[in-house]
C-alpha cells in the first residue's frame, strides 16, 4: 500500500497508543486520552498535549476548537491506520511477500482455532475475488 501525498505519515510508538485511545472512546480532550495512558504507563499531561499538538500538525488528528477543551479525534479509522502499518511492515520486513508476513505472525503468536478459521474464510474469500 503506498501512501498518498495527501495521506498523514505512519504514526509512531507513542502516536498510535493515542490513536488506539481515540478510536475506542471516539472524540475526546487531553485530559481524557491521559487519564486512558496513565492508567497503563507513567505519562506527563504536557507530553500527551505536545504530541496531541504535533499529531494535528501532521495530519493523523483533528482538532476541534470550539470549545474551551479542544476536543481530538482521529483523522483515519483504525482499520486504514492497520493497514497502512501492515503495508509499511511488510514492505519493510517482508520484501514484500505477504505469505512471509503471514508465517512470521504466525510462528510469533498462537492463533486460536477461531481466529485459523476466519483467516481460512478471508483466504476464501479473497481468492475467489481474486479471480
Amino acid at each position: 500500500m503506498s501512501a498518498r501525498p495527501s495521506d498523514p505519515p505512519r504514526p509512531t510508538d507513542a502516536e498510535l497508543e493515542i490513536l488506539t485511545v481515540l478510536w475506542s472512546r471516539g472524540a475526546s480532550t487531553v485530559r481524557t486520552v491521559h487519564e486512558a495512558i496513565v492508567r497503563r504507563k507513567p505519562t506527563q499531561y504536557t507530553t500527551v498535549l505536545k504530541l496531541l499538538q504535533i499529531m494535528a500538525e501532521k495530519g493523523l488528528v483533528r482538532r476541534d476548537e470550539k470549545q474551551r477543551a479542544h476536543i481530538y479525534s482521529s483523522s483515519r479509522p483504525a482499520e486504514w491506520t492497520r493497514r497502512q502499518l501492515a503495508g509499511d511492515l511488510l514492505q519493510r520486513a517482508f520484501a514484500g511477500s505477504a505469505k512471509s508476513l503471514m508465517l512470521g505472525a504466525l510462528s510469533s503468536h498462537r492463533a486460536s482455532r477461531e481466529e485459523l478459521a476466519e483467516l481460512r474464510q478471508f483466504l476464501e474469500d479473497y481468492e475467489k475475488g481474486a479471480s
